[in-house]
């Protein structure tokens, strides 16, 4: 698709059609995302946040207002499109992460959604999670008499708030119970207890089942995964290694991260692989910083990494997103039917679905969503009635739901 706003930086394009897209499922309205846009300057991160956040303000001022006046739907509405606006706010300072401001966007966002879930109908409900001596924040969405249960997480910026409008409405609109959760590396877990991401995903996703299984809502026979983004590696990870899966939808698919980090850097992948993981070498340093200073989709991504990945410098998350793969036989351990979804124009992941297809061995479609249809971004961002349409009419079929 090409560009209607940020015709010159394709990150903040995509996070302003990441906005526009939600407004699918209540998450954004247009002409918010627009007139909210055009007052920015592209690459200006700090104008990004003051006017996402001048724009959040509004937003949940009026929901507070209509909740006030007992006006619930106004109010749930309006929380909903406030919450999203504040994760778009401090989107783009992870770069500085003692910045005050980061703490405050998110926390508004957190606060906006679960007044929105608390005003739904049936209501959305927070739930904490059992995780190696803590807890991780997730949703639980009562939508099946069947007991049908789709388990769900984000990828590597977005929140589990943010999942509403990636999965979860669209699933209780199908009379599915949804279960979303952040894991760690995830802004929940990151803002909360400082988790940094991990690579073995099945150790995230085992307690997360376990919590799902002790929910009489829940039929143990029923139980679908699916990830969006980062989480298209995750879950078919923990999918691989997780014997009680019985769907798996990987949104868009990826095989290999560490392809993402080493592409634009000159040489042999294997010896790339050494030299990022090397104590020292100053050389691939300057090398890091000059992609970062002259694309800034690198520039987020590296800043974006070094934060959820506790990472000191761009060279140490660049090695430890080495380790992000399916490789190695980890997609040929997947026994569960498996949607992997593609999108011709993909910003991050071209190419990953259709490696990851190749290498699964158990039942498996692949979904390619094209620009023609209005859905060729990364994770069908601006065409989400289409997306989840499809992937949920497949997983109606492999569940025996029609």
């Amino acid at each position: 698709m090409r560009p209607l706003l940020f015709a010159d930086d394709q990150q903040f394009w995509f996070e302003t059609l990441r906005s526009l897209g939600h407004t699918a499922y209540g998450g954004a309205d247009f002409g918010e995302v627009v007139s909210t846009a055009e007052g920015i300057a592209a690459g200006d991160y700090d104008g990004w946040h003051d006017q996402w956040l001048a724009t959040a303000d509004r937003i949940a001022t009026g929901a507070d207002k209509a909740a006030a006046a007992g006006h619930r739907i106004s109010a749930r509405d309006g929380f909903l499109r406030a919450s999203n606006y504040y994760r778009s706010a401090e989107f783009f300072l992870h770069g500085r992460p003692d910045d005050p401001r980061i703490a405050h966007a998110y926390e508004r966002s957190v606060t906006c959604f679960r007044i929105a879930a608390g005003l739904a109908v049936p209501k959305v409900e927070p739930v904490e999670i059992p995780y190696e001596g803590t807890t991780l924040p997730g949703y639980f969405y009562r939508g099946s008499s069947s007991g049908a249960t789709v388990v769900m997480c984000n990828g590597f910026d977005g929140t589990v708030e943010e999942m509403h409008f990636y999965g979860a409405a669209a699933a209780v609109e199908r009379e599915y119970n949804v279960l979303s959760f952040a894991g760690p590396g995830q802004p929940g877990p990151r803002h909360r207890d400082n988790l940094r991401f991990r690579p073995d995903w099945e150790h995230v996703v085992g307690p997360v089942i376990d919590y799902a299984l002790t929910r009489t809502e829940v039929d143990p026979n029923s139980i679908a995964l699916l990830g969006v983004s980062m989480g298209g590696e995750l879950m078919p990870r923990a999918a691989a290694f997780e014997s009680r899966v019985n769907a798996l939808v990987a949104l868009d698919g990826v095989y290999d991260l560490g392809d993402f980090v080493t592409a634009a850097i000159p040489g042999d992948r294997s010896e790339i692989d050494a030299r990022l993981r090397t104590l020292d070498d100053p050389e691939l340093d300057a090398t890091i910083e000059a992609l970062m200073a002259g694309d800034p989709t690198v520039r987020w991504m590296i800043e974006q990494g070094m934060w959820a990945f506790l990472a000191p410098t761009p060279r140490a998350f660049c090695a430890a997103f080495l380790d992000y793969h399916l490789r190695d036989g980890v997609a040929e351990q997947i026994a569960c039917p498996t949607l992997v979804c593609s999108a011709e124009d993909d910003l991050f992941f071209r190419g990953q679905p259709e490696r990851l297809f190749e290498h699964l061995t158990c039942k498996k479609t692949l979904l390619t969503f094209t620009n023609a249809e209005g859905a060729g971004a990364h994770c069908q961002s601006g065409a989400q009635r289409l997306a989840f349409a499809r992937i949920y009419d497949w997983l109606d079929e492999v569940l025996g739901r029609r």
